[in-house]
């Protein structure tokens, strides 16, 4: 299946590093993965999107509706039982905490406490909330004028991550109470998909034993496939967060350098960030830090940077599986080469064998605002090419056919060589954002359990992005204190010999 051949390497190489040594090495910064069960809830939208709670491969999936429970004192013997419904569970998932405001007096009031209540049933309202404008599209009127159920989904998705992540600059852990609200709330959008199914052919046989062809139902490949994945990402990355609770470096405020940190100038951060300067400064020890900490630092780099590449081969997967809405293919040029321009098209059509590194070194590409204008360009030109190639003429001239098969040809030749360098393209700025035909899609998009995937593997993209940014910044102020330091012993050694 396509979905499984596109994640299958980069989850299978995250989930068979050896945990028992991370867990060790890891020790002194209490990096333990969390074992709890899955209950769960755009990177800093210049990555993907602006992460989240230990999540296990598992998760319940209710097999009927919380509200809804079936009343076995009522059935009667001979009634037939369900064809194929309610699906085979998924995965096993907690029920979500919604659920157990019902069974509040029975289980919670020898438990109850001050103030406990209040606090249940502000959640349910706020719940209530979320609910009543999913249904309503974002449209408050109730006009029917909203968004279809997928563009409020990914949306809903997408906001949650910016509220529970959307100010989080440091390696540190989540607090519980945004990681419950990660959890919970996730766990609520992401149930829509245990209702999401196929029909295959199966046989069902009846007490008096005849057997009857039947519609059975099954959960649908691509989020049998691609939703545990998620939430095994989802609970790698925020086993790595909850790691960092006795660390030997810290952070600043810009502004209130402590006075005990005399690397007042630890900035690449500067550097990289200067446009964000409310963004706080990591800061180290004078002798930097230890070799077991700098271990651990990079092997949870590594780890977010596998995660990143997988969060990402799921996206761009689901993305190729949408379709291409109507109003990007009436928008777009007449010609591919009005497209990408004329040098891009000269190179394309006479350089051979075609180098896509090699023209992207000789474009005047000096930020990443550029490589998306760029790949917004490429990307246009190779629909072009494609619907060219792919269209026919009634025509039964013989010069005509031969005209027509050779430009359908080069169209072939030039869609696919666009294609090359789109891919090139994102490879060297994997940081890029999301091209003018990915926001078409995901705007456009109608399809339920794609909008979800969609949504929910960028928001893990993006802050698994952003892990492995933090972790680079540490790692570089580290640097530029030992080589300080190193220069600061050599010239001392200088001048003791003098």
């Amino acid at each position: 299946m396509v979905y499984k051949s596109v994640w299958q390497i980069e989850v299978t190489g995250i989930l068979s590093m050896d945990s028992s040594s991370v867990s060790d090495d890891n020790s002194e910064l209490d990096f333990h993965p969390s074992s709890d069960r899955l209950t769960r809830s755009n990177t800093d939208m210049g990555c993907s999107t602006p992460g989240c709670n230990s999540i296990d491969y598992s998760r319940t999936i209710s097999t009927v509706s919380t509200y809804s429970e079936v009343n076995d004192e009522n059935s009667s013997p001979y009634d037939p039982p369900p064809v194929g419904w309610p699906i085979s569970k998924l995965v096993g998932r907690a029920s979500p905490d919604l659920s157990k405001h019902g069974r509040k007096k029975t289980d919670d009031m020898l438990d109850w406490k001050p103030g406990s209540q209040d606090i249940s049933l502000s959640e349910l309202e706020m719940m209530k909330e979320k609910f009543s404008k999913l249904l309503l599209g974002e449209d408050m009127s109730g006009g029917g004028k909203g968004v279809c159920s997928a563009v409020a989904l990914s949306n809903a998705i997408t906001n949650l991550y910016a509220t529970v992540f959307g100010h989080f600059y440091k390696l540190e852990p989540v607090s519980p109470e945004k990681k419950n609200m990660w959890r919970r709330e996730m766990d609520c959008l992401l149930s829509v998909c245990d209702y999401i199914v196929e029909f295959f052919p199966s046989s069902q046989t009846l007490p008096d034993g005849t057997t009857l062809d039947i519609m059975a139902t099954r959960p649908r490949s691509d989020i049998y496939l691609n939703l545990p994945a998620l939430e095994k990402l989802d609970a790698m990355l925020l086993d790595i967060l909850n790691s960092f609770k006795k660390t030997e470096f810290w952070y600043v405020e810009e502004g209130k350098q402590s006075p005990s940190a005399s690397s007042r100038s630890f900035r690449r951060v500067v550097q990289r960030k200067d446009e964000k300067w409310w963004l706080p400064v990591p800061c180290v020890p004078d002798s930097g830090l230890s070799e077991e900490a700098q271990r651990a630092l990079q092997k949870r780099r590594d780890c977010a940077n596998q995660i990143h590449k997988a969060a990402m081969a799921i996206n761009n997967s689901i993305l190729a599986e949408m379709e291409v809405p109507e109003s990007y293919m009436a928008s777009l040029p007449k010609s591919g080469r009005l497209g990408v321009g004329d040098s891009i098209y000269r190179y394309m059509s006479t350089i051979e064998p075609f180098s896509p590194d090699h023209l992207l070194d000789g474009l005047n590409i000096s930020s990443e605002h550029d490589a998306l204008e760029i790949a917004d360009r490429v990307e246009a030109s190779m629909h072009v090419w494609w619907r060219k190639a792919s269209m026919h003429t009634s025509k039964s001239s013989w010069d005509m056919v031969k005209d027509l098969v050779a430009d359908e040809n080069k169209n072939q030749i030039l869609a696919s060589k666009a294609e090359t360098l789109l891919l090139c393209l994102k490879q060297r700025y994997p940081g890029l954002s999301q091209t003018t035909l990915d926001t078409s899609k995901i705007q456009y998009n109608k399809d339920v359990g794609q909008a979800i995937l969609e949504s929910y593997s960028r928001v893990l993209e993006g802050l698994a992005f952003n892990i492995v940014a933090w972790i680079d910044d540490v790692l570089f102020v580290d640097a530029s204190v030992r080589k300080r330091l190193r220069a600061t012993q050599q010239r001392s050694q200088k001048e003791s010999l003098l």
